[in-house]
């Protein structure tokens, strides 16, 4: 086929950027139109989103684009989870919305949990507990009589609030939907007990659509602004990780995946959400992915800890590379004892290195005695960490995983890679790093009938892009 053009909006928690895609017969082809910062803003003692400053570097990018006066089937926007946008009657936004480091949901769940209890709550979205989650922030919202909430006509998502700025047109996606603690997976709709008992109406979210949906128009203005026609906007899978995870370069269906960074997420695709005593127990989660799929899947802290290592011993005057930090593990033998990385010890300390310390002087482990050790002592414990996962994703999925994809940046750390395989006993396949913006270009592919089913998109992908396998050693 003769290159087909796409443009994918991939926003994160501390950046953005507006990639052009070039598919082709034999791969895809991205580029970076526009990268640009993305920051909280503080005021009063709460945390806010600029959204308008996010629309302005869309734009910014879409006009970059615009110069190339290429013709762009489309366009896609993927964010992070669980934040909302107030709409008001006359179509403006009722101010900024909040983000979910803003500690105003903190006690939320369990105040929550005195109306509905927490097992109700989890029976009926199949969401693990984590108090930014939509529900909470909404009933907080209500609580302290946000302005924003009593204006509101509509509530939108984030992805769902940008393309609303670029054509006009609300709808609610199902994978952002799903982050929210408010969807019935089973019906894919919101809940309404669950909102009525949050103090919202259910009425102020609109349709919910599948990624593919067409959600409208770039408007007639935005055209002549940025230089592009009057192209459609598509509603991908909003959410990042549905977008990447339907960038898994898999064959077949027996994988689990693990999207890694500064956090990870490992799980398993089913056809149907995995809502039981054990997954409960286990504090598994239920999000939605393309083609109505559930991601079954576990967050996890990932590289957090070594990030939050290297932030403090910048401080001390030691900026170790990455390249410096591989050769430093290599240097060490294994880990004689290992830490629990989602210990709460470790969510936000002041200084990583001495909360590492104090965590094992307390549990009795060896304590490291060096920068190297505690590197080594990290990554064993993220190994591990996985692996334990992955034996719990084995007791649940319908087939045999053979196979544990990485994908995101973790794609390319070749050192935690290998130990991953070794401790899993599995191959660990990584790539692409690029994943989130390949699954939204995929789904924009598939709504232009360039692909079918999610399996060619994969597929395409896979003959795309050059993955890493690694086999498990002694």
């Amino acid at each position: 086929m003769k290159p087909q053009h796409f443009l994918a909006i991939d926003l994160g928690a501390t950046s953005g950027r507006v990639i052009l895609a070039t598919l082709s017969d034999e791969k895809i082809d991205l580029e970076v139109m526009h990268r640009f910062p993305n920051r909280l803003i503080e005021v009063g003692g709460k945390y806010f989103w600029n959204i308008y400053a996010l629309y302005e570097e869309i734009l910014l990018g879409l006009t970059e684009a615009g110069k190339r006066k290429l013709p762009i089937h489309s366009i896609g926007i993927d964010t992070w989870g669980v934040d909302f946008v107030a709409v008001a009657e006359d179509g403006t936004l009722c101010g900024l919305p909040r983000a979910y480091r803003d500690p105003y949901t903190n006690g939320a769940p369990e105040a929550f949990f005195e109306l509905c209890p927490r097992k109700e709550v989890y029976e009926r979205t199949g969401i693990q507990i984590m108090n930014f989650n939509s529900l909470f922030q909404l009933y907080a919202q209500h609580k302290e009589g946000a302005s924003a909430l009593k204006h509101a006509e509509t509530i939108l998502f984030m992805p769902d609030a940008l393309s609303y700025l670029l054509t006009g047109k609300k709808v609610c996606e199902y994978t952002i939907l799903s982050t929210s603690q408010f969807m019935n997976p089973r019906t894919k709709q919101v809940d309404e007990k669950l909102l009525a008992t949050a103090g919202v109406d259910k009425k102020l979210f609109p349709e919910v659509v599948m990624p593919g949906t067409q959600v409208g128009t770039l408007t007639a203005e935005l055209a002549r602004q940025t230089g592009l026609d009057e192209i459609p906007v598509i509603a991908v899978a909003g959410h990042d990780t549905g977008s990447a995870v339907a960038a898994v370069p898999a064959t077949d269906e027996g994988f689990a995946y693990l999207s890694s960074g500064t956090w990870s997420l490992m799980g398993v695709e089913l056809q149907e959400p995995e809502i039981t005593e054990e997954s409960f127990t286990m504090n598994f989660t239920n999000e939605g992915g393309v083609d109505g799929t559930t991601r079954f899947l576990k967050n996890i802290t990932g590289m957090w800890l070594l990030e939050q290592c290297r932030v403090a011993w910048k401080k001390e005057g030691k900026d170790y590379s990455y390249p410096e930090i591989m050769q430093m593990v290599k240097t060490t033998s294994p880990s004689v004892d290992l830490l629990d990385p989602d210990a709460a010890e470790f969510a936000a300390p002041t200084n990583m290195p001495e909360a590492i310390r104090r965590y094992c002087e307390a549990q009795g482990k060896a304590v490291p005695t060096d920068d190297a050790t505690m590197i080594r002592l990290i990554f064993d414990s993220l190994a591990a960490k996985y692996a334990e996962v992955l034996e719990k994703l084995r007791g649940v999925a319908p087939f045999e995983i053979r196979t544990l994809h990485v994908i995101g940046g973790g794609a390319q750390n070749d050192l935690l890679n290998q130990m991953t395989a070794t401790a899993c006993g599995i191959p660990v396949v990584a790539g692409p790093s690029e994943a989130t913006a390949l699954g939204n270009v995929m789904v924009q592919a598939r709504a232009a009938g360039l692909v079918g089913s999610l399996q060619e998109m994969r597929t395409y992908i896979a003959r795309s892009i050059e993955t890493k396998r690694y086999n498990p050693e002694k």
